[in-house]
């Protein structure tokens, strides 16, 4: 275990009644007190322990700023089962972590897979509450806002839709785990409530996507969907030949890692 990951804090979200119980790092390089926070957002059935999390917590810790990194309920060492959550819970882990352990700082965000998604419906609740100053910038990396509406139902099978009306959810083997991934009904319901990309998408802050255009999970052209949504801002959308779902590859990490470095220096 790692000095960061044996300072793990334990946030409660949701109700008090049934609160949920999510585990959090948050660290700042020795010495210091940055004025500029990167918390990174994790993807479907991914855990803060991921290589791209640690690596850049590592190169934001370099620069000088602080690093925050969370496990969704459901994820990694917070409570509960991944198949109990939505979009809005996973929102709301979201936003008591950042409550809890981000201060005052300006935030860059950055959102991997489904993290994309929490990214971009964080920004909206912080728009709503007159934080919007706080956004130093925003990273998607193979961004999926809306997979259940945009990606999963316009491909569901005669079988899956039966499933989900029979048993409330239905599998499909996944690439990145011998179990299976499971996608329940609320989860499908509860992200029609959460769209983000129905209108136009105003974050108030810089925006860089890394997509790679063998994705087999998120099309590319979900990406260039985000990118015309966008109004605004100063958006950079960086296509990757070669580049996977994943995008861990040295040459990948590099990207991720330049983008949060030019939004740490301008913001």
């Amino acid at each position: 275990m790692t000095a960061a990951e044996s300072a793990i804090h334990f946030i409660e979200s949701g109700s008090s009644e049934a609160p949920r119980r999510i585990a959090a790092i948050a660290r700042e390089p020795v010495g210091r007190k940055p004025k500029i926070c990167v918390v990174w957002l994790c993807g479907y059935r991914s855990e803060m322990t991921g290589t791209k999390a640690v690596m850049l917590e590592a190169y934001a810790l370099s620069l000088g700023l602080g690093f925050i990194r969370f496990d969704y309920s459901g994820h990694g060492q917070s409570s509960g089962h991944y198949s109990d959550g939505t979009i809005s819970i996973w929102l709301e882990d979201a936003l008591a972590v950042l409550k809890a352990l981000s201060g005052k700082r300006r935030l860059i965000l950055v959102g991997s897979s489904m993290g994309g998604w929490i990214a971009l419906r964080v920004i909206e609740e912080l728009r709503k509450a007159g934080n919007s100053k706080r956004l130093a910038g925003l990273v998607l990396i193979a961004p999926a806002p809306d997979f259940t509406s945009e990606l999963i139902e316009p491909a569901l099978t005669d079988k899956e839709r039966t499933a989900l009306e029979e048993k409330g959810y239905f599998e499909e083997p996944s690439e990145y785990s011998p179990e299976p991934n499971r996608y329940t009904r609320a989860l499908i319901e509860d992200g029609r409530s959460n769209r983000v990309m129905t209108g136009v998408i105003e974050t108030g802050c810089p925006v860089h996507i890394l997509q790679g255009m063998k994705d087999p999970d998120v099309p590319y052209r979900h990406a260039l969907k985000i990118m015309e949504k966008i109004v605004g801002d100063d958006a950079i959308l960086t296509l990757i030949r070669d580049g996977d779902h994943r995008l861990s590859r040295p040459e990948d990490l590099e990207r991720i890692c330049s983008a949060v470095s030019g939004m740490s220096q301008t913001a």
